[in-house]
């Protein structure tokens, strides 16, 4: 009775290590370790097979995990190669086929929502060892900046990246209209576009737009 108490008391240990800090297992010597422990569990529990479930479903939620972020992290080092010169690329197209933000989406409420869903889908994507990561390279002796290479914070990353790529895009957008009178129009929407950011509670792209 003690060996399953204590059991059950070691899955929810690893339960919630392996849904917190997935990264934690990424290498082999400590996915090796995690399968020792679970082994070694399972015996304790081997009459109705309540305990192989739980440990099995948990290995295959951490396994998922780290595939979905590994996935996540090859799609970021595609974006993260040098991009080409995109003022040549719009000097060579023709101007009929240079659209604005205007006549891909006019509507201030529907792209504060699509700006929403990619706010929501990057925050999904950090997770408390991104910033576990972070403070454990801080140095309170050099203003809390970070030392050396901050190997685990991809995610947050992506994130601080999409606030300037946002920020780029409202610049882009309002500087590449020539007319005064649309260029007035154009500032006019990305204020719209804020105010909506705010009402839905999106406040890292209003922050962005302005």
């Amino acid at each position: 009775a003690k060996l399953k108490s204590f059991a059950a008391k070691i899955i929810q240990l690893l339960k919630e290590w392996t849904e917190t800090f997935p990264y934690d297992f990424q290498d082999e010597k400590s996915m090796k370790e995690l399968k020792e422990i679970a082994h070694r569990i399972t015996q304790c529990d081997e009459e109705n097979g309540t305990v192989k479930k739980i440990i099995s479903q948990m290995t295959q939620n951490l396994l998922m995990a780290l595939s979905a972020r590994s996935q996540y992290q090859e799609i970021r080092e595609k974006f993260r190669q040098p991009a080409t010169d995109k003022g040549t690329i719009l000097k060579t197209k023709p101007q009929s086929t240079q659209k604005d933000i205007l006549s891909v989406c006019c509507d201030p409420l529907i792209l504060a929502q699509q700006l929403t869903y990619i706010e929501l889908e990057r925050v999904s994507n950090i997770y408390p060892e991104d910033l576990m990561q972070i403070v454990s390279h801080m140095d309170s002796l050099d203003n809390h900046k970070c030392r050396g290479d901050v190997t685990k914070t991809y995610n947050l990353e992506a994130y601080d990246n999409w606030f300037n790529c946002l920020s780029m895009l409202v610049a882009t957008e309002i500087c590449r209209v020539v007319k005064k009178k649309q260029r007035t129009r154009m500032v006019e929407f990305f204020i719209d576009v804020a105010r909506e950011c705010f009402n839905i509670g999106n406040f890292n792209s209003m922050m962005a737009i302005i």
